[in-house]
């Protein structure tokens, strides 16, 4: 079992249920609390409802009637975060089938190819929803900072920074699950014996005792002289 495939598969699975989540959220642009002395009211908006909300803990929810209604930058990223999260989905499955702890999946050498494209799915995963909450805060920014705009402002929510989190997530576990692939391809270590260093003194020993030997086997051919008498 490989270690780097299990933290690999934990940062992808976070990252995942972080992009489930940030692309549900409704907090993606948020009028700041504080802007209303008086009612204490504030506005979420998310990529699917507008919410308003006040002190008295009342919320309400109505979602986007018409997507052609939708502004184009809402719609983009939706179209990203929902790229991010089928490929999140389908770079877990992947993913899991490329470890080597489980027993589907094929060869070692199999698995390794199935573990290195459940890595690239899951960079492709966190690239889309980088993007996409990256496109979406610019949006926010670029108002909130242009003095002509005289319509309401707000602030960077928390679902962008839970898909920001999320997509870094994807991509570290990405990565991992690329570079787990050539410790799949190593070759397997070859055993050695050792019978530890040998002394001089038993090496003396086996040398005088092969010369006996040899002496025993192959005796020279000693003749005494009473056997010409």
């Amino acid at each position: 079992m490989s270690r780097a495939q299990i933290s690999a598969l934990v940062f992808g699975v976070g990252g995942f249920g972080a992009l489930v989540a940030a692309t549900a959220s409704n907090e993606w642009k948020v009028t700041t609390r504080a802007s209303s002395v008086i009612t204490a009211t504030w506005v979420y908006q998310g990529l699917w409802m507008n919410c308003a909300g006040n002190a008295l803990g009342s919320f309400h929810c109505r979602p986007h009637f018409t997507i052609f209604k939708v502004e184009g930058y809402i719609q983009a990223c939706r179209g990203l975060m929902i790229a991010a999260v089928s490929l999140g989905f389908f770079g877990s499955i992947f993913a899991l089938f490329g470890m080597k702890c489980t027993k589907v999946g094929g060869s070692d050498k199999a698995k390794a190819k199935i573990a290195c494209l459940a890595g690239i799915v899951f960079i492709l995963s966190g690239l889309c929803s980088m993007t996409g909450c990256s496109l979406y805060a610019n949006k926010i920014t670029t108002e909130f900072f242009d003095p002509l705009y005289v319509e309401q402002k707000y602030e960077l929510g928390a679902a962008l920074f839970i898909g920001w989190a999320g997509a870094s997530l994807c991509i570290i576990g990405g990565v991992i699950f690329c570079f787990s692939i050539s410790d799949n391809n190593k070759p397997p270590r070859m055993g050695y014996s050792y019978n530890g260093a040998t002394s001089v003194l038993s090496s003396r020993t086996k040398y005088h005792g092969a010369e006996g030997d040899f002496k025993t086997t192959n005796p020279s051919k000693q003749f005494d002289k009473n056997a010409y008498v």
